[in-house]
Formats: C-alpha cells, structure tokens, sequence
C-alpha cells in the first residue's frame, strides 16, 4: 500500500487538519503517496439556517463517511466535535490525534473582553452550548447567530455590529490567528465541546491495513480523554447541537472529567465531575449524575424546540413550492 486517499471538508480548516494528517502518515512512512479528496458536507452548503433548525446527525461528516463506504477515499479527516457518537456499523475511528487547546476563545472587534463587554453587546456563535453558556453569565448580552467558516466568521465581526465573536481555540490556533484572541475563556465560564481541539481519523472497519497505518499517528492520552467524553454524550442521547459540554484530562493514569448540561436560556446550569481509570465508566457516571440531578427535563425540552423549529423549516419549505 503506497497510495492513500484522505477525504476532507473544502474549508481552509478542515484542508489544513487533512494536510496535518497527510504530514504525520508521511513523517512514518516518506514512501508515502498522499493525496486530499476535498467535499462539501450539507453542514457547508446551508448557510443561511441555524445549524440547531437543520439538525445534527452528521451534518459534516455524511458525505465523508458516504466516500469511505463506498471506496472513493480510504480515510475520512473530522474535527472530532462534529462526529456523532454513535457512527455507522461498518466504520469507525481509528486515530485520535494529539489535542490542541480544547478551549473557546472570545475574539472581540476592540479588544474588551467578555466580561467588560456594554450591556445589550451584539455577540455572534453558532453554537447552543456556547449561547447557553454565554446567557448563563451574561444575560444582558445580545446574540446572534453566526454561520461559516471562521475566515467568513471573522469578516462578518468586522463588517458588522457584532462587538465580538466566540470560536474554538484550536482552529484559531492552527490557522495562525493567536493575535486575534482577545482572551481565552476560562473553563469556569465555558466548557467546551465533546472532543474539542482533536483531529480524528475515520475508517472503514474491514480496511485493517489502514488501521495499522493509522496506528503510529494515534495519540493515546487524547484518545482515553476523548472516549470518557463521548461516554458523557452518549449517556445523555445529545448531538453535536445540544447544549452539553465535557473535557477529560490525565493526570498520570487517571482520568478526570467534568461534564455540564445547559437549558437553552442558560438559566439553568447542571455540572458534574467524576475520576477513574476507565474511559467509559468515566463518562457514564458522569452522565447519569446529569440525569440524576434533571437532565432528562433539560433534554425533554430541547427536543421539543427540535420538534418545533422542524415544523417551521417545514412549513418555509411548502411556502416556497
């Protein structure tokens, strides 16, 4: 095998994350053939909905996974965060690369920070948990929704009224953005997503030689750290859009997590932290401490905002034909 086929995302991130993968294949095996499928996902082609009204399940990641099943490319590159918990039988992740900063960041047009920001400041996210957060500490702020890539995101903060915008840290980080960052938000103040900052490597289950290949980039504590993670999600039934946060550090061989669920007006903030040594039992008792403390209302009413946003996509959609 001297030939490999990475499937990507067409954003200037998701190009840069595949390169970074083509780059460490390469640096174990310099005979290497790499070459980068890009794709648009329907997460790329609808910009002008919020990604809460559109869903979730594999909003970046279909086309990608449709191009590993079907033989046209032989791995797929994902930011972690965007991949459900739950994948497809046949494929599987097998490569979690090593973490970049997991935070958010806040990038403001003046350089005040978040917490200094006037009262009724426009503040743009595309993301549920990070508006629910935001609306936790700062209810008097104004937000917006914000969609694109973050060269778009970043434009729109300086053609707008938009007073700042929050984005992950580590896109900001590996586009080379560092002095950009008006102040990284501290993690008291805002967890970040499930699999935040990590770059992972999907494949189809029968393709054990790419497997094997995979293997020499694959980052061990990162991988333990993510999996108590998407343990949390997967005990909580969230998506990529729900507002619950998690990170997982090591601390030599143990684990420690702390997991946050948020109502979408953040008035309601549930926290929960747990150690061990399993990555699994981590996240799950992590997560049934959510449930018990009242989750599954949190939950119960998202999904009924779900049910409510479909019926008015819906209903856009027939007035339009």
């Amino acid at each position: 095998m001297n030939s490999i086929r990475i499937g990507t995302r067409d954003s200037v991130l998701a190009l840069w994350q595949a390169e970074y993968v083509k780059q460490q294949l390469q640096s174990q095996r310099r005979d290497l053939d790499v070459q980068l499928t890009p794709m648009k996902t329907q997460g790329d082609k609808i910009l002008d909905v919020a990604l809460a009204k559109i869903g979730d399940k594999g909003l970046f990641t279909k086309e990608l996974e449709y191009g590993l099943l079907q033989g046209e490319i032989d791995m797929a590159v994902h930011s972690l965060k965007d991949l459900p918990t739950l994948l497809p039988p046949s494929l599987e992740i097998a490569a979690f690369c090593k973490r970049e900063e997991p935070r958010d960041v806040f990038l403001s047009k003046d350089g005040v920070c978040l917490l200094n920001l006037p009262k009724g400041a426009l503040v743009g996210t595309g993301s549920l948990r990070r508006a629910a957060q935001l609306r936790h500490i700062r209810p008097d702020l104004t937000l917006t929704d914000l969609r694109g890539n973050l060269q778009t995101r970043w434009n729109k903060l300086q053609e707008s009224a938009m007073q700042g915008i929050v984005l992950a840290a580590a896109g900001v980080k590996r586009l080379g953005w560092q002095e950009r960052i008006t102040e990284i938000l501290p993690l008291e103040m805002i967890l970040p997503a499930v699999g935040q900052g990590v770059i992972a490597v999907e494949i189809s289950a029968e393709r054990s030689d790419i497997r094997e290949l995979l293997s020499a980039i694959n980052h061990p504590p990162t991988e333990l750290a993510v999996r108590a993670e998407r343990a949390l999600m997967r005990i909580l039934g969230g998506g990529c859009q729900t507002p619950i946060g998690a990170l997982a550090t090591l601390c030599g061989a143990e684990i420690s997590l702390v997991g946050m669920i948020a109502s979408l007006d953040g008035t309601q903030i549930l926290r929960a932290s747990t150690r061990g040594h399993d990555p699994e039992k981590v996240g799950e008792t992590a997560g049934q401490s959510l449930m018990a403390q009242g989750a599954s209302g949190i939950l119960a009413a998202l999904r009924d905002e779900e049910k409510y946003c479909n019926r008015i996509v819906a209903m856009t959609d027939r007035s339009k034909t």
